[in-house]
C-alpha cells in the first residue's frame, strides 16, 4: 500500500540551531502514527513544515507518492493536511455553526443555512458528536471547543489530521471518547499524526510510533515492537532523569486559608463562587478540574493579579485579599503561570535578565543607581548550574530556549526568593519526561523545606503522584476532596464533571 505521506531527509535550521536534521518518516492510509520526543526534539518544527508555516532548507515531502510544495497553510489544507492546535482557532462571540462555516472553502455570499446545517449535523452523527450549533463559543467547555476544531477539518475532508496534545484539556472520560472517535476516523481510511507525552495514551491508540531526538528521527516502530519502557529509553537515551522520593508528611499548620472567595469576570459572571480552601505548610494540594472551572481565577487572585469581589485570604490572622497586608504577602507567593511564554518571561530579554525580573531592584544587583552586570551574570551562572538550564551562549534571548528550559528559568527565578507558597499552573504541560520529572523534584524538595504548593493540573497521573490531597473544582467551587492513595482517575474524572462529589 502506498504511503499517504512521506517525509524524506528534512533539514531545517534557525540562526545557531539545527531544529531538524535529516528527518524521515511516513504515514500510511488509515493509521494513527504517534510522534514522540522531548522538548526541543523537533516535533513542533516538523509539524510547522507539514502545515506550510516553515519551508525546509532541504529534503522533500510527498503525498500519495508525489512531491508537493507546502508554501503556506492554504497549500497544506488544499492537499488534505489539517491540524488541531493546542490553542484553538475560534471566534468566541460567534456560534458553533458560524465558526465551522468560516473554516470552509467555496461558501457563496448567498447560501442556504439549512443545507449547511444539515451537512454539519450529518458529519456529527457519523462520529456520534453532540453540539448545539447555535451556542456561542464562549459558553462552551474547552473539550467542546476541541470537537469543533475536529469537525472543521472533517468538513474539509482532510485526509491527514494532526492532533497536538489533544487530551491536555480533557477529563479521562472525554479522552476515552476522543480515542473512540479517532478509531472511527481511521476506519474511514483517514490518517492521524498524534502528538503526546502521555505513555498511557501512546500505548492505547498508536499503530506506529516515530521517536525524534535532538532534531533526528531515531526509529519508527510498529505496534507489538514497542512498550512504555522501550519508548522511554529511546526518548531519554543517555540523558539523566532526576530522581526524587516523596516522604514528607505535611504540617497541621495552615499556610493559607481561603474563605468565601468570589471573583467575577468582565461580564459579571462568577469565576469563583464563594470558594473555601485550606493549604498546609509542607503540603502539595492538587487542584483538579476541567479547564474553565475557576482554576485560573484562583491562581490569579492568590498571586495578586486579580482582586477578589468578596471573601478572605488569611495568612495567619492577616487578610491578604484586602488592605495593607496584600502587597507584602503576595511578594512571598511564587507563581508558575499557565502560559509560560506570554506571562512567565520577557521573551526578548536574556536568560540573565529574566532570572532577576522579580529582584532587579535588590541591592545585590545594583551599584548605586546602576545595575551590577557582574553580579547579574554570577547569579545566572549559579542558577543555570543549580537548575540544569540549557541556556546557550551568554546573552541568548530566553525565547530561543525549549519549553522545558523556559520553565526551568521561571522556576529558578520564583524559588530564589524562598517563597512560603508556590502556585503552579499546569507546570509540566507540554514538557518531556526529563523536564517534567525535574519540575516534580523541585516541588517535592520545596515541600520538604516547608513550602506549601498549590498544584493546578489537568494531568490526573501527575496529581495522583505528587499531591497529599486533591481538591476538585467545578463551576468555581470545591466540590470534593480525594485522597490520592485511595482514589483512581475515573472517580476524580466523575467529580470533575460535577458527578460523584464527595
Amino acid at each position: 500500500m502506498a504511503d499517504l505521506l512521506r517525509v524524506e531527509h528534512i533539514r531545517k535550521t534557525f540562526p545557531g540551531v539545527v531544529a531538524l536534521d535529516q528527518v524521515s518518516f511516513e504515514v500510511r492510509p488509515g493509521e494513527i502514527h504517534t510522534l514522540l520526543g522531548e522538548n526541543g526534539a523537533g516535533k513542533s518544527t516538523l509539524m510547522n513544515v507539514l502545515t506550510g508555516l516553515y519551508h525546509p532548507d532541504s529534503g522533500r515531502v510527498l503525498m500519495s507518492g508525489k512531491p508537493v510544495r507546502l508554501a503556506s497553510p492554504r497549500d497544506s489544507l488544499a492537499l488534505g493536511i489539517g491540524m488541531v492546535h493546542q490553542h484553538f482557532m475560534l471566534v468566541p462571540a460567534h456560534s458553533v455553526f458560524e465558526n465551522i462555516l468560516l473554516a470552509l472553502d467555496g461558501v457563496p455570499p448567498f447560501f442556504s443555512r439549512k443545507k449547511y446545517r444539515a451537512e454539519i449535523l450529518r458529519m456529527m452523527a457519523v462520529f456520534d458528536l453532540d453540539l448545539d450549533l447555535d451556542s456561542p463559543i464562549w459558553k462552551l467547555s474547552i473539550g467542546a471547543r476541541q470537537w469543533i476544531e475536529l469537525i472543521k477539518l472533517l468538513m474539509r475532508d482532510c485526509r491527514l489530521l494532526i492532533l497536538d496534545e489533544p487530551t491536555a484539556v480533557l477529563t479521562p472520560q472525554e479522552s476515552e471518547r476522543l480515542f473512540c472517535v479517532l478509531k472511527r476516523i481511521k476506519e474511514q481510511g483517514k490518517s492521524i499524526i498524534f502528538i503526546s507525552h502521555k505513555m498511557r495514551e501512546v500505548m492505547a491508540v498508536s499503530d506506529r510510533v516515530t521517536v525524534l531526538k535532538k532534531g533526528c528521527s531515531l526509529a519508527s516502530l510498529e505496534r507489538g515492537e514497542f512498550d512504555e519502557h522501550k519508548l522511554a529509553g529511546l526518548m531519554i537515551g543517555a540523558d539523566r532523569i532526576p530522581e526524587w522520593e516523596k516522604s514528607t508528611v505535611p504540617s497541621f499548620e495552615v499556610a493559607l486559608r481561603v474563605r468565601g472567595l468570589a471573583v467575577h469576570n468582565e461580564r459579571g459572571l462568577a469565576e469563583l463562587d464563594y470558594l473555601d480552601l485550606d493549604i498546609h505548610k509542607g503540603e502539595i494540594l492538587g487542584i483538579a478540574g476541567i479547564a474553565g472551572n475557576g482554576q485560573n481565577a484562583l491562581a490569579e487572585v492568590l498571586t495578586g493579579l486579580r482582586r477578589a469581589a468578596a471573601g478572605r485570604i488569611l495568612a495567619g490572622e492577616e487578610d491578604i485579599a484586602h488592605g495593607d497586608a496584600r502587597h507584602s504577602y503576595v511578594a512571598g507567593i511564587a507563581h508558575v503561570p499557565e502560559d509560560r511564554k506570554s506571562m512567565g518571561i520577557a521573551p526578548d530579554l536574556s536568560v540573565d535578565d529574566n532570572l532577576i525580573l522579580k529582584s532587579y531592584k535588590s541591592p545585590a544587583f545594583r551599584r548605586g543607581f546602576f545595575q551590577d552586570f557582574d553580579a547579574i551574570r554570577r547569579n545566572a551562572r549559579e542558577k543555570i548550574a543549580q537548575f540544569s538550564i540549557q541556556s546557550g551562549p551568554a546573552g541568548t534571548p530566553v525565547r530561543h530556549l525549549s519549553g522545558g528550559n523556559i520553565q526551568k528559568v521561571i522556576i529558578a527565578r520564583e524559588l530564589s526568593e524562598k517563597p512560603r507558597v508556590l502556585v503552579a499552573l499546569y507546570p509540566s504541560r507540554g514538557l518531556d519526561m526529563g523536564s517534567a520529572e525535574y519540575v516534580h523534584k523541585v516541588m517535592v524538595d520545596g515541600a520538604a523545606d516547608g513550602m506549601a504548593t498549590l498544584l493546578i493540573s489537568e494531568d490526573l497521573d501527575e496529581l495522583l503522584k505528587l499531591s497529599d490531597r486533591i481538591a476538585v473544582m467545578f463551576r468555581g467551587r470545591v466540590v470534593g476532596y480525594a485522597d490520592p492513595r485511595h482514589t483512581n482517575r475515573e472517580q476524580i474524572g466523575l467529580m470533575m464533571s460535577g458527578e460523584g462529589a464527595a
